[in-house]
């Protein structure tokens, strides 16, 4: 009963002729918001938008869908140009900071009427670790202007700096990121 709904709404995306709908996100209304401690007098944000992705519906089975994201770590916005410079030198990105961040879904566990644990890897700074990000299915639905199917979904996760080899200066700069996400897509033409 608790994927009913959820299963539900995935189900509703229309499907035809095979077992999963592509959508693409929509770069423009999807964004990657992290924090952290800043020697306990401050919490610093940074964002990451624009980025690229695609996510899988099975409409037969919910959590056979899949997701995949792929972004510059250059496309990062600080608020502070020196910041984001001081990100991309050698004591946190380095020679790595021309690299994608990924993220590419393994396992998709429905928790809830409009909830997922979304489990993937995460590959940040050479480093690929497994995360789960908590999933909210916001809506889907017709777009207003688009004319098309639309999906919208929020999620979040933490994470250790450390376990990406970007820990410099922690503890006295939290080694914990908090993440947020909220992603819009269409389907696929």
């Amino acid at each position: 009963m608790k994927s009913l709904l959820f299963a539900s709404a995935l189900a509703a995306l229309p499907v035809i002729g095979q077992a999963a709908e592509t959508y693409v996100l929509d770069s423009s209304h999807s964004q990657i918001l992290f924090s952290y401690d800043h020697l306990g007098y401050s919490t610093t944000w940074g964002m990451f938008s624009g980025f690229e992705g695609e996510i899988q519906f099975d409409q037969e089975n919910p959590a056979a869908s899949s997701v995949s994201v792929s972004f510059p770590v250059r496309s990062m916005f600080t608020g502070w140009e020196a910041r984001f410079e001081h990100f991309m030198s050698g004591d946190f990105f380095g020679a790595d900071a021309d690299e994608m961040v990924t993220f590419t879904s393994t396992a998709i566990e429905v928790t809830g009427e409009n909830t997922a644990d979304i489990t993937g890897d995460l590959t940040l700074n050479g480093v690929t670790k497994p995360v789960v990000l908590a999933a909210t299915l916001n809506q889907t639905g017709e777009h207003p202007m688009a004319k098309k199917p639309w999906a919208g979904f929020d999620a979040t996760t933490t994470l250790l700096r450390s376990d990406f080899n970007v820990g410099a200066f922690a503890p006295f700069v939290g080694d914990e990121v908090q993440v947020q996400i909220s992603v819009e897509a269409s389907k696929a033409d």
